[in-house]
């Protein structure tokens, strides 16, 4: 019997789990859509929709206390790290500056917040879709493309402007 299993282990232990599904998270909402394979796109999809759920609350959210929580809960979802330094040449090349380049996280949750959050507002759910491709060459693996849904209007505004240009 099924009783109460929750998800799938990918065999891998937790701690190992967690970090996969952090790094392809972070991949997913920085770059809108990831190539994996099949099981993992189908673990990643779940994990995923409930990061985008905290955004839209923490969007709606009627006190700043609450929006705070629902931001701070979303950041699990993402990897981790604090800021890293690192140098980089100024336009002249001759001389370096150092300059705080934000990590995959902090990113994903910005852009999780600003950008995706907005976007789902007023879908209920299904925010991500997964495409199966095929067999992987090397292995034999099924690989699948998980991808951000586009919202509806930006789908009726392609459609006006190409039937206005006609």
């Amino acid at each position: 019997m099924r009783h109460r299993v929750a998800h799938r282990k990918l065999g891998r232990t937790t701690e190992h789990r967690m970090a996969m599904l952090r790094n392809l998270c972070t991949s997913l909402i920085v770059e809108e859509r990831v190539v994996t394979t099949v099981a993992k796109a189908k673990e990643l999809r779940s994990f995923a929709e409930r990061a985008i759920t905290l955004a839209k609350r923490g969007l709606t959210a009627d006190s700043p206390e609450k929006a705070l929580s629902y931001r701070r809960r979303a950041a699990r979802f993402f990897i981790g790290g604090h800021a890293e330094i690192r140098l980089r040449y100024i336009s002249d090349k001759k001389r370096q500056k150092r300059v705080i380049e934000r990590t995959g996280g902090v990113r994903a949750l910005k852009k999780l917040f600003d950008e995706i959050g907005p976007r789902y507002l007023e879908r209920p759910g299904g925010y991500t879709r997964v495409i199966k491709l095929g067999w992987r060459r090397g292995d034999g693996a099924d690989m699948a493309v998980v991808e951000l849904v586009e919202p509806e209007l930006k789908k009726k505004e392609k459609s006006q402007e190409s039937s206005g240009e006609a």
